[in-house]
């Protein structure tokens, strides 16, 4: 009887492990939060999306407020053009908003920061956000300072 309450016990705990990782493979794979189409679609226009991903999250002050649908290059720009699904409760961000391509947590997932401007207008569906800043690349950042030491 003990043996047979150990081995249960055993694959309780094989079991809650497995569900354990799948919980994180989730977390980190951001597919733990279903799309909804309920919202609106605005794009913004980026020289370099550095490692942006479908799925990334699009945040004003921290808080997520929508996700990234879509990527593509823009051939007549020459830039990336990322699209945004924003939450339908945040209808109020002025079409001078800043979109800015930022980095969090350890495994380097980066999002998209919002920071509302000062117009009356506001982003509806099918909008552009003018104004944004493009990613940081650390073997840019690091290529540009080799060269300005080498050359000294």
């Amino acid at each position: 009887m003990t043996t047979r309450f150990i081995e249960i016990m055993v694959g309780l705990f094989v079991v809650l492990g497995f569900l354990a990782l799948f919980m994180l493979a989730m977390k980190v794979s951001n597919l733990s939060r279903i799309s909804s189409k309920e919202g609106y679609e605005v794009s913004a226009y980026f020289e370099n999306i550095g490692g942006l991903k479908v799925r990334s999250p699009v945040t004003v002050s921290g808080v997520r407020v929508g996700q990234i649908t879509e990527i593509v290059y823009d051939s007549n720009r020459y830039e990336a053009k990322v699209v945004m699904r924003i939450q339908a409760a945040h209808d109020y961000f002025p079409i001078d908003t800043t979109a800015s391509i930022y980095t969090a947590g350890l495994l380097g997932e980066q999002y998209v920061a919002l920071e509302p401007g000062a117009e009356e207008d506001v982003l509806t569906t099918g909008g552009t956000i003018e104004f944004t800043q493009s990613a940081l690349v650390l073997e840019e950042i690091i290529g540009k300072i080799v060269v300005k030491l080498t050359s000294e």
